[in-house]
C-alpha cells in the first residue's frame, strides 16, 4: 500500500518531471469536440524502482495543485482491480480530503455492507460537481472493462477533474490515458550520487570519508539511475566506516546482496512474477547475454526457437511474428528499454537492473562461465560463455543435460588455433544440445561427428576465418531450424544436400563459390529467411529457380553481385528485402509486369549509391523503409512521397541529407519516424524548436537524435 505523503527535500532529481507533470493538470481539459466534461488521465510510466509513485506525491502535494483542485484522492490499486474495493477506496479518499460534512461520514462496516449499486450511487453523489484530482498509483490489470466501469462512474466530477495513474505498464498507460505517457527516465549520474550520499551517510560525514565517496561513485554507476536501487545499496552502508565493507558490496553484483521486502530486486521481481508462465522463461534467457548488449530480434528468435519456448506460428504468421510480440509485451511491461521499431524487427537494451533480475530468478538453470567461475552445476541447462578456453577447463563430461552452449559476444574473442582436437569431446556430451553458437571460433575443421547431436536446432559458425569446408554429416541434422555461416570467408563450397535438412527456415551464408546450391535451397520447403554475405565471387543467382516460401531476403557486402530476379514468380512470398554494401547492385522499380510485382513490406537501403528511379509497384503495400549509412545522400528520392501505406520511416547516419520532403505530411500511413546521427535533418526538425519540425510533429512517434 502506498500513501500520498512526501517531503520534498527528500526527492532528487524530479524536480522537471514534476512540473510537466503540473503543467498538464492546469491545461484544460477538453476532448476531440472541445467537450470540458472530459476527464484528463495523465499515464506516469516507468521500471519498478524508478520513482513514479514518489513522483505522483510530489505533485499531488504541489500548492498550485492543491489551490486548483477542491478534492483531491489518493487511491493506492496494486494487482487487484475490483471495482467495489476501488469506490470503497474513493469515498474514504474523499473523507480523508476533508470535503465531507460530519453528517455525512458512513462507518467503514456500513460501506462494506453496502451492495455495488447502493456505493456507486453514494461516489456519484460525493463527487457530483467538484473539480478533483484523483491518484491511481501502481496499476496492474489490463481489464479494459473494469477500467470503462469505474471512469464512467468517476465521471460525475466537475469540469476541469483529472486523473494521474502510475503504472509499469506501457499497455495500461495506453489503455487508460487521454494525452501521451510521461515514460520516468533514469536519474543523472550527479543526481545519483546525491541519493546515495544521503542514504549512505549521516549529514555532512560523506565529506569525513572522500575514499568511500571515491568507491560510492563506482557502486552508483551499477545502478544506472534507478533511486531505489540507490537507496537499497546504500542502505546496507549506512554508518559503516570500513573500507573492505564498501569494495566488497562494489565487486559483488546484486542479486547476491541481502534485499528486504521493499528493496529493489524484490520490487522488480513483481514485474516478473505477474508476466504469464511462457514469458518469463523466455525472459530468463537474457542472462546468457552480456550486459548492454545490443539486442535485434533475431537474436532471440533463435534461442527462444532452438528451446522451444515459442508457440508453431498462426496461419500467415512466421517464427519472427511470434518473437516480437513476446517482446512487445516486454516492451509494454517497461523490461526493455531504448527500442526502435522497425516494424519487422526490434532493436533494444535491457537496462543493467533488469539484466541482473534475468540473472537471479534464471541462475538454478543458466550460468555465464568467466575466470571467477568455481564450478558448473549439474543441473545447469543452459551455458554461456564469454572467455572460450576457461569454459573448456571448466568443462565437465556429466553435463548430459546441457540443452544451450552460447558465445553471444559481438566482440571477437577468439577460440584459439589448436582447440579442433578438444572439439569432438565436450560437444559429443551434450547429446541433448539444442543452440550451438561458436562465434568468432577458429578451428578448421568441423568434425563429422556433429551430426551426432540429432536434437541440434541453431548452429553458428559465425565470422570463422579458418574453416575452408563443412563434412557431409552437417546435412544429416534433420530437426536444424537455422545454420549461420555468415562471415566464414574461407569457406569454400556449401556442403552438397542441403535439401536434406528438412527442418531449415533460417540461414546465413558466406562463401567463395560462385553460383550457389540454388536448386538445394529451393528444395527446402520451410525456408523463410535467407542472408547472403560477403559472396564476393556471386554476379548472379536464383534467375532460374523459385523460393516458394521465402519471406526475407538480405544481401550484404556482395561487391561484384548485379542483381536478382526480384519478382513473384522467384519469390512468391517475399516481404522483406535488405541491400546492404552491394554497390553493383541495381534494384528494379517493380513496374514492369504488375503482375509479377513482390508485396514487399520492408526494405532495408544500406550504403546504396544507386536509388530506383521509382518504386510505382510497391506503393500500396511498403510499410517499412530504411535509409541507413547512406552516405551520400543529399535528398530523398521522389517516389517516396507515393508510398501510401508507409508505417515506419527510419534515416541513419546519413549526413549530407539536407532535408526531408516538403510534402511529407502526405504520408497519412506514416506512424514512426527515426532519424540518428543526421546533423543537418537534426538541426531542422529538431522537437518543438527545429526551423521544419511542425512538418512532422503530427506523426505518432518521433525520435531524433544527434
Amino acid at each position: 500500500m502506498t500513501y500520498s505523503h512526501v517531503v520534498e527535500s527528500d526527492v532528487i532529481g524530479r524536480a522537471h518531471d514534476k512540473e510537466m507533470i503540473v503543467k498538464l493538470l492546469m491545461e484544460p481539459s477538453l476532448d476531440n469536440n472541445g467537450d470540458s466534461k472530459h476527464i484528463s488521465v495523465i499515464p506516469i510510466v516507468g521500471i519498478g524502482g524508478l520513482g513514479k509513485t514518489t513522483l505522483a506525491k510530489l505533485v499531488f502535494n504541489d500548492e498550485r495543485i492543491r489551490e486548483s483542485f477542491p478534492l483531491k484522492m489518493w487511491v493506492c490499486v496494486s494487482d487487484d482491480f475490483d471495482i467495489k474495493q476501488l469506490i470503497i477506496k474513493i469515498i474514504n479518499a474523499i473523507t480523508v480530503s476533508g470535503t465531507t460534512s460530519a453528517d455525512a461520514l458512513v462507518p467503514q462496516q456500513t460501506l462494506r455492507d453496502m451492495d455495488i449499486e447502493q456505493l456507486q450511487y453514494l461516489l456519484r453523489n460525493r463527487l457530483t460537481g467538484q473539480k478533483f484530482l484523483l491518484v491511481l498509483d501502481d496499476v496492474w490489470s489490463e481489464d479494459r472493462a473494469k477500467w470503462i466501469e469505474l471512469r464512467s462512474l468517476i465521471r460525475a466530477g466537475g469540469d476541469g477533474s483529472k486523473i494521474v495513474v502510475t503504472t509499469r505498464s506501457h499497455s495500461i498507460a495506453s489503455m487508460m490515458g487521454t494525452v501521451p505517457s510521461h515514460d520516468l527516465e533514469c536519474l543523472s549520474l550527479e543526481d545519483s550520487l546525491s541519493l546515495f550520499i544521503k542514504w549512505a551517510f549521516k549529514e555532512g560525514e560523506e565529506e569525513k570519508h572522500p575514499n568511500l565517496v571515491t568507491i560510492g561513485k563506482e557502486i552508483v554507476r551499477k545502478c544506472r539511475g534507478v533511486p531505489l536501487a540507490i537507496r537499497t545499496l546504500a542502505s546496507l552502508l549506512f554508518s559503516k566506516y570500513d573500507i573492505n565493507v564498501w569494495e566488497s558490496l562494489r565487486d559483488d553484483e546484486i542479486w547476491n546482496l541481502p534485499q528486504k521486502k521493499d528493496d529493489i530486486l524484490p520490487a522488480l521481481k513483481l514485474s516478473y512474477d505477474q508476466m504469464p508462465s511462457y514469458l518469463r522463461k523466455c525472459f530468463a534467457m537474457f542472462s546468457l547475454f552480456p550486459k548492454d548488449f545490443d539486442f535485434q530480434t533475431r537474436h532471440v528468435l533463435s534461442l527462444w526457437s532452438a528451446l522451444d519456448l515459442l508457440p508453431s506460428p498462426s496461419k500467415n504468421e512466421t517464427s519472427l511474428d511470434v518473437a516480437n510480440r513476446y517482446l512487445s509485451e516486454l516492451i509494454s511491461r517497461s523490461f526493455l528499454e531504448n527500442v526502435c521499431d522497425l516494424g519487422t524487427y526490434y532493436y533494444f537494451n535491457i537496462h543493467d537492473l533488469v539484466h541482473d533480475l534475468a540473472l537471479y530468478v534464471a541462475k538454478d538453470e543458466c550460468l555465464v562461465i568467466s575466470s571467477e567461475s568455481q564450478n558448473i552445476p549439474k543441473n545447469v541447462l543452459h551455458i554461456s560463455f564469454f572467455e572460450f578456453d576457461m569454459f573448456l577447463k571448466s568443462f565437465k563430461p556429466s553435463l548430459l543435460g546441457v540443452r544451450t552452449i552460447a558465445v553471444p559476444t559481438e566482440e571477437h574473442i577468439g577460440i584459439g588455433d589448436n582447440n579442433e582436437d578438444l572439439f569432438p569431446t565436450w560437444v559429443l556430451n551434450c547429446k541433448y544440445l539444442r543452440y550451438l553458437d561458436l562465434a568468432d571460433s577458429t578451428f578448421e575443421i568441423l568434425p563429422r561427428s556433429i551430426s551426432k547431436l540429432k536434437h541440434l536446432r541453431y548452429l553458428s559458425l559465425r565470422d570463422n576465418g579458418r574453416v575452408k569446408k563443412l563434412p557431409a554429416s552437417i546435412c544429416n541434422l534433420q530437426n536444424l531450424e537455422e545454420l549461420n555461416l555468415s562471415g566464414c570467408v574461407e569457406l569454400q563450397t556449401l556442403p552438397e544436400k542441403l535439401r536434406n535438412l528438412i527442418n531449415l527456415r533460417r540461414i546465413s551464408i558466406t562463401t567463395k563459390q560462385f553460383v550457389l546450391p540454388e536448386d538445394d535451397l529451393a528444395n527446402l520447403c520451410l525456408l523463410e529467411h535467407l542472408h547472403i554475405y560477403e559472396c564476393d565471387n556471386l554476379e548472379s543467382t536464383f534467375v532460374g529457380v523459385k523460393l516458394p516460401t521465402l519471406r526475407f531476403l538480405w544481401i550484404m557486402r556482395c561487391k561484384n553481385l548485379k542483381s536478382l530476379p526480384l519478382d513473384k514468380h522467384h519469390f512468391p512470398q517475399l516481404e522483406q528485402f535488405v541491400v546492404d554494401e552491394c554497390v553493383k547492385f541495381e534494384l528494379s522499380d517493380g513496374h514492369e509486369d504488375m503482375n509479377s510485382v513482390l508485396r514487399l513490406k520492408t526494405l532495408f537501403f544500406c550504403m546504396m549509391v544507386n536509388f530506383p528511379p521509382s518504386l510505382h509497384g510497391y506503393a500500396n503495400t511498403l510499410q517499412t523503409l530504411v535509409f541507413l549509412r547512406c552516405y551520400e545522400l543529399e535528398a530523398l528520392p521522389e517516389w517516396l512521397l507515393n508510398m501510401t501505406s508507409l508505417k515506419f520511416l527510419h534515416i541513419w547516419s546519413c549526413p549530407r541529407l539536407l532535408s526531408l520532403p516538403s510534402g511529407i505530411h502526405c504520408l497519412k500511413a506514416l506512424e514512426v519516424l527515426g532519424i540518428q546521427r543526421c546533423p543537418r535533418l537534426y538541426r531542422k526538425y529538431q522537437p518543438h524548436v527545429g526551423e521544419y519540425w511542425h512538418q512532422i510533429s503530427h506523426i505518432k512517434h518521433i525520435q531524433i537524435l544527434q
